[in-house]
């Protein structure tokens, strides 16, 4: 399963760290993806969306 928000795309980053003698390391940024259950074509089903489309109401959740 990708880390991929199922509404807007966003997934995981790239880049450096840069310690403070300039010694470049590789690392990953994650978005915060939560497993929640909304509605999709009319019926329930579980996606992995970002708490930014959570909050702004994207999506239409499924008790």
């Amino acid at each position: 399963m990708a880390r991929v928000c199922a509404v807007c795309g966003k997934g995981v980053s790239v880049g450096m760290n840069m310690s403070h003698s300039h010694i470049r390391t590789k690392r990953t940024w994650m978005p915060n993806l939560q497993r929640v259950k909304a509605i999709i074509d009319g019926s329930p089903r579980r996606i992995l969306v970002c708490t930014r489309c959570l909050r702004s109401g994207k999506i239409q959740r499924a008790i």
